[in-house]
């Protein structure tokens, strides 16, 4: 519940991406760059988090918390009267850095409670993560207001409330090991393991697609709706097509306890490869089929997430799992950037058809570092 309230700081922005928009007079694709800074304040911070080992010496639970607080000021600061271009980047900058302290840490936190059957652990996790960075869009499309500051202020509420209950309900795990110094050269000592390697360039080929395709769900939506000459409820069927995204977290994780992570994790991924290259296909099926296609493709593009990080905290050492979990989001984050913006940049110039095509890059690669 606590991940689940404060991830939903992550999308904020972007639920009321019109609304924000109508401030500003830029010739940039600002839907772009409000995802972007949140992902590039998410990379500083995870990887501020890992080089400095905070989640291993320090109580994670604590760091939850303060993250959390801190997470909603700066979400808040996007109301500020007559905010500038530079703030508003700024404060969705902050957002991300100190989400830094609340997704990879709340996995540190799993991982200090279950020896076994962290797969499942996380699936329900990551789950919980998917219905956060959705829930703007619910609240924007069932707000008892009209107006865009009420989903600003209710994840911020969500937020804080999360932190407090981590804080105050769940105490550090029976397995965790803490060190006691500063350990610079970690992140080589991490990377030299084979397995881990392969565990994390895997995940970095999921994280090409996954925020790209998360970020880009409305713009899938009005792109259908202009095309096919339609009217669709558009924060209502994102909400939908990225939150369906828990169940098969959830069901990942259950299966993952007779398969495997590893299984789970290649097969979704390999699903979610083949829609990017059939995603302009997508655009030519009647409206009932392409909703469904996309609920699909929204389960298949995260059920692998909480099995590669399964997968990361089992193959590093106990008492660098905070850092092992955190340094690959950094890195799979720092990813997100590079797709996103390919996106936004192949947008302007391209068949706004054909442009997902190019989210079948990561798939590929992770595929192919996981082929053994």
């Amino acid at each position: 519940m606590s991940q689940f309230f404060c991830t939903s700081l992550w999308f904020a922005g972007n639920a009321v991406i019109d609304d924000l928009a109508t401030q500003f007079n830029v010739e940039f694709n600002l839907l772009g760059y409000l995802l972007s800074f949140v992902q590039f304040g998410f990379i500083v911070g995870t990887l501020t988090f890992a080089l400095l080992t905070l989640a291993d010496r320090y109580s994670p639970s604590r760091i939850f918390m303060i993250c959390a607080f801190l997470g909603a000021i700066c979400n808040l600061s996007l109301l500020i009267p007559n905010i500038s271009i530079f703030n508003l980047l700024t404060a969705r900058f902050g957002t991300g850095f100190f989400l830094a302290g609340i997704y990879p840490i709340g996995m540190k936190i799993a991982s200090d409670y279950y020896k076994g059957g962290l797969g499942r652990a996380l699936g329900y996790l990551v789950g919980a993560l998917v219905l956060g960075t959705s829930f703007p869009h619910f609240i924007n499309e069932f707000s008892w207001s009209s107006d865009y500051k009420a989903v600003i202020i209710s994840t911020s509420i969500l937020a804080s409330i999360g932190g407090i209950s981590i804080w105050g309900l769940v105490p550090d795990g029976p397995y965790r090991r803490p060190v006691s110094k500063l350990q610079l050269g970690v992140v080589t000592q991490l990377f030299s393991i084979q397995n881990f390697r392969k565990a994390a360039f895997g995940y970095f080929g999921h994280m090409w697609e996954l925020y790209a395709f998360w970020g880009f769900v409305p713009v899938i939506l009005k792109t259908y709706a202009r095309y096919n000459a339609i009217e669709l409820p558009i924060s209502f069927w994102s909400f939908i097509i990225i939150g369906i995204g828990a169940v098969s977290c959830v069901l990942g994780g259950l299966i993952s306890l007779r398969t495997g992570s590893r299984k789970v994790a290649y097969n979704s991924l390999l699903v979610s490869g083949i829609f990017c290259i059939l995603s302009p296909l997508l655009f030519k099926l009647s409206p009932q089929l392409f909703i469904s296609a996309l609920c699909i493709w929204g389960m298949v593009v995260i059920s692998d997430s909480p099995q590669f990080s399964t997968m990361v905290a089992a193959t590093s050492p106990p008492e660098l799992r905070g850092t092992a979990l955190t340094i690959t989001n950094s890195i799979g984050f720092a990813v997100t950037i590079i797709s996103i913006q390919l996106l936004s940049a192949l947008v302007e110039v391209f068949d706004d058809r054909l442009i997902y095509l190019f989210l079948g890059f990561g798939p590929l690669f992770g595929l192919y570092a996981m082929r053994k």
